[in-house]
């Protein structure tokens, strides 16, 4: 036996033993019991193997799902905090001449008097709408940037190793769930993410003295174009365009409270709860699209220990709101067509890459026209045609709502209670509109759930208080004596805060209808002109669109995805694309 061997023993043969020499036999069950007792201790060890093994991926998995948890949770406040500067950024930029379009056709006082009205606040939902839908997209390469960074740098800081290549893996930070799981439960006890204004950004000064400015040069007294001030434009005029501007304000915040933050963002969100849970490798995969970016931040600042940072880190809501470096992100084309190899791509070729800004105007191009397509299915009577091409829609556009409410409208037509109340559901989780309250409404009431749907009538009265069709809705839910004398206009009076010579208060209390927060009384009388109709057209636009085989998505993105454009023909659609540009303001009736 070789000498490195040496120690080792042979182990005796199993079974029975050889006849003695004296003929005599041994007591073979003795053999037996042995090979019994080495085979269920091979069991017993297998057992163990696969017990520490089945323990071992239940940890992983609880570590992989904290830490999707972790980047999702920070993916909201991302989105909620960048879309509330930008939202400031509007109402400095884009409200001040909103404002002067309005008060060009109504009067100066018009703004201040219909700020609240369902005009200027459906306006104000299409754009947000819109806007929303690609925040999703912008937000999300920079908020799992700012989070793999923090983790980064958590790991750092408990020497934890990161590869140049592929970055962080989750497996060498299972000995710090603990810490993980922490910061986790602190994120989840903060108050879900909402759009507010940013705190450290002041008040609308600026665009107020633009606006002021705009209007003293057209109307007031220094005018070049007028001799004297038109009708209405008296000394008075300041105080109303300026109530009338900080009010507009005041509605663009409430309508974007309208939308959840937790509706968007949908492909990250797929990644984070099915992709990147349970395979033990989820800040690999993070890693191979962050670490490079990461290193080269390092190379062009400097290297920053990871307990110079904090833990909640940039893009978690708690701090950063001051760093530019988050706030920028709306203003910049970021790529998210994917990564073409090499064999895909020409580089010789002169023509430009379409930006994605272009692509989601070409997408939601395409998702409109089969929502068209589901109008007229719908109107000729073919609601299972019009479903279809509804979610053909949605299925283009995911992070767009009113698809769904499309659809639900479409399944009420079909007495298919069930799908229109998920359909609702799903718009509802986006954007809390009357809509999507009063369908579900609808659906929960033939499902028999009459306590459900008041509840959905009653959030979509908080919205519109003087929805006619709501009340009725909730008069023919709530049982009521005849002598009540209740009326749907009535009620909708004492919702808007006027008073009804023919409904006592009690009947207002009996039936609980939300209370709706109205803008305090104005210090100027109301007069003709605030009483104007005026209508918020937006201007359809030009696209050169490439042309794709119809009903072939794929074809579409890849030639989208094309830099080279030279050989793919193109033509020109005219479509509306709500923004806060293009739109005209418009005088309806005399």
């Amino acid at each position: 036996m070789p000498a490195k061997y040496s120690h080792v023993k042979k182990r005796p043969a199993l079974g029975p033993k050889k006849k003695a020499a004296n003929g005599s036999t041994s007591n073979t069950s003795n053999g037996n019991d042995h090979s019994k007792e080495s085979q269920a201790q091979k069991k017993l060890a297998a057992h163990i193997e696969r017990g520490i093994t089945n323990s071992m991926m239940t940890a992983v998995s609880q570590l992989e799902r904290a830490i999707a948890r972790i980047f999702l949770i920070r993916f909201e406040q991302d989105i909620a905090r960048l879309f509330s500067t930008h939202l400031y950024c509007v109402s400095l930029i884009h409200l001040p001449t909103f404002v002067m379009r309005c008060i060009t056709v109504g009067g100066p006082g018009w703004i201040a008097y219909n700020a609240d009205c369902e005009e200027i606040k459906d306006f104000f939902r299409s754009i947000v709408s819109m806007e929303l839908r690609q925040s999703g997209e912008r937000v999300a390469t920079k908020s799992v940037l700012w989070s793999y960074t923090a983790l980064r740098d958590f790991a750092l800081s408990n020497n934890v190793p990161v590869c140049r290549k592929r970055g962080l893996h989750s497996l060498r930070l299972l000995p710090y769930y603990d810490a993980l799981k922490t910061h986790l439960d602190v994120l989840d006890a903060m108050p879900h993410a909402t759009f507010s204004k940013p705190p450290h950004l002041g008040a609308l000064n600026e665009g107020l003295e633009a606006l002021e400015e705009a209007c003293e040069l057209k109307y007031g007294e220094k005018s070049l174009l007028r001799s004297t001030p038109p009708p209405g434009w008296d000394q008075s005029w300041r105080l109303r365009v300026r109530l009338g501007y900080e009010r507009v304000s005041q509605t663009l915040w409430r309508i974007a409270r309208e939308f959840d933050v937790s509706g968007y963002g949908n492909v990250l969100r797929e990644k984070l709860t099915t992709k990147w849970c349970d395979c033990g490798c989820s800040t690999d995969h993070l890693g191979e699209v962050c670490e490079k970016t990461v290193r080269e931040d390092e190379e062009n600042s400097g290297v920053r220990s990871g307990k110079q940072r904090e833990w909640d880190g940039r893009g978690s809501g708690v701090h950063g709101w001051e760093t530019e470096e988050e706030e920028d992100v709306w203003d910049i084309d970021l790529d998210f067509t994917g990564n073409e190899s090499e064999e895909e791509v020409n580089p010789s070729s002169a023509e430009p890459e379409m930006t994605i800004a272009e692509i989601m105007e070409v997408r939601y191009l395409r998702a409109e026209k089969e929502k068209e397509l589901g109008n007229t299915a719908f109107r000729r009577g073919d609601y299972d045609a019009a479903v279809q091409h509804y979610q053909a829609a949605h299925s283009v556009e995911p992070e767009m709502p009113h698809y769904q409410l499309n659809i639900a409208a479409a399944y009420l037509k079909l007495n298919n209670w069930i799908e229109a109340e998920a359909a609702c559901t799903k718009a509802l989780g986006q954007h809390r509109s009357i809509k999507g309250y009063f369908r579900r409404a609808k659906a929960r009431r033939m499902l028999g759930q009459t306590d459900e749907a008041i509840k959905d009538i009653r959030a979509a009265l908080r919205i519109q208080p003087g929805s006619q069709e709501a009340l009725e809705e909730l008069l023919s839910l709530i049982p009521h004596e005849p002598s009540d004398g209740l009326s749907a206009s009535s009620l909708a009076a004492s919702s808007s805060g006027a008073t009804s010579p023919h409904r006592p208060p009690s009947n207002h209390d009996r039936l609980q209808l939300p209370k709706y927060k109205a803008f305090k009384p104005l210090p100027f009388p109301r007069t003709k002109e605030d009483d104007k109709k005026l209508k918020i057209v937006p201007i359809p636009i030009l696209f050169e669109v490439p042309e794709y085989v119809s009903g072939d998505p794929s074809a579409m993105w890849k030639s989208m995805k094309a830099k080279k454009m030279k050989n793919m023909s193109t033509k020109t659609e005219t479509f509306v694309y709500p923004s806060w540009e293009k739109y005209t303001v418009k005088q309806v009736g005399g």
